[in-house]
């Protein structure tokens, strides 16, 4: 299978901060129309895609959820030099923001950068201390004046990444979760007879407590569930073996459970024998602290779903940048289809 690298560049890129998802729904609603039988969008934001099986007399539907959004940031406030004060809008490690570039998203897009106290100024005890949101700052190299004519508050402010290719890894912004709506769009493109009524979820407002995901599993009552998102892939230097959750380059994840998601047994058993019969790389994912999508796709239907997850090994999470490997990202699009494909074989009773 040939890597779509333009595609997923032009996905990463684009900007939707929680809330503010337009640019990137816009996007998608054009690359999927062509591949599916309806598209529609909820009142949240959310878009809904069906792919219709040929053969379901029982009507059953599968959710697959990929959130649009990206963590970002929102203008709180200009002070009288032009400078933008912010709150966040997902969760950061502070200390990778020192001096990134930023664009904030107002009547047109502005150039920033994060400014702190320089550290020739700093004390001594400032020096040891790790940085908090609270100590950032937006200069936009203008005046209040010049700001306020483009800038008001509420105005939303994303990371400022270009993907590039590194290795046989890619390497931007925002590969949580873009990577995942690519790998929806491109297993979508590639599904010739799904099992069940497929029912794509590009997802909004994941990062601020997964808002899209139950709205959209509420309204389609799916009878199974997947999610896809990234995941920490912590094989780096002074990772011990047991904290490393996945490592980039050995396969897609399948999820067993993380804060928010104990996934069905059934759901892990038929993906790991989904993977094992295509001979797709996977490995297993635990992880103890956050939560995605998934939860929203189990819970908020009607009767709940059998759901499970497929994850993407990612290093630099909820960073400035972040990083996966292409081959994960390709085998998790072939585990996706192959089981949209093969739903239908599993015993789901035992």
């Amino acid at each position: 299978m040939e890597f779509n690298t333009i595609l997923l560049k032009k996905i990463c890129e684009i900007a939707g901060a929680p809330g503010f998802e337009k640019r990137i729904r816009d996007l998608v609603i054009e690359l999927v129309t062509p591949l599916a039988d309806e598209v529609k969008t909820d009142n949240l934001g959310n878009v809904i895609a069906l792919k219709k099986s040929k053969n379901n007399p029982e009507g059953k539907r599968v959710m697959v959820a990929a959130h649009m959004d990206e963590i970002g940031f929102i203008v709180t406030h200009i002070d009288d030099k032009g400078f933008v004060r912010f709150h966040t809008l997902g969760g950061f490690d502070p200390k990778t923001l020192t001096a990134q570039r930023v664009i904030v998203h107002g009547q047109k897009d502005l150039i920033g950068v994060m400014g702190s106290k320089p550290i020739h100024v700093m004390t001594a005890e400032e020096k040891k201390k790790l940085p908090e949101i609270t100590d950032f700052f937006i200069d936009l190299g203008m005046s209040k004046d010049e700001v306020e004519k483009y800038i008001k508050i509420g105005d939303p402010i994303t990371r400022d990444r270009e993907l590039i290719e590194m290795g046989n890894c890619v390497n931007c912004k925002s590969i949580d979760n873009r990577v995942a709506v690519f790998i929806l769009i491109e297993a979508l493109r590639i599904l010739e007879n799904p099992a069940y009524d497929v029912y794509a979820a590009f997802t909004v407002q994941e990062e601020v407590g997964i808002r899209g995901a139950n709205v959209a599993a509420h309204g389609i009552n799916p009878d199974f569930g997947i999610g896809l998102d990234t995941t920490i892939a912590f094989d780096v230097p002074g990772a011990q073996p047991h904290e490393r959750v996945t490592e980039l380059g050995k396969g897609t994840a399948i999820k067993i459970m993380d804060a928010s998601t104990i996934c069905d047994y059934r759901m892990v058993a038929f993906m790991k024998q989904t993977a094992e019969k295509h001979n797709i790389a996977w490995q297993p994912e635990i992880l103890t602290a956050g939560g995605t999508d998934t939860a929203g796709v189990q819970r908020m239907g009607k009767q709940g779903a059998i759901a499970g997850a497929i994850s993407i090994p990612t290093r630099h999470l909820h960073q400035v940048i972040e990083m996966a490997d292409k081959s994960d990202i390709s085998n998790s699009i072939l585990l996706l289809k192959a089981c949209l494909e093969d739903m239908d074989g599993f015993d789901w009773g035992h």
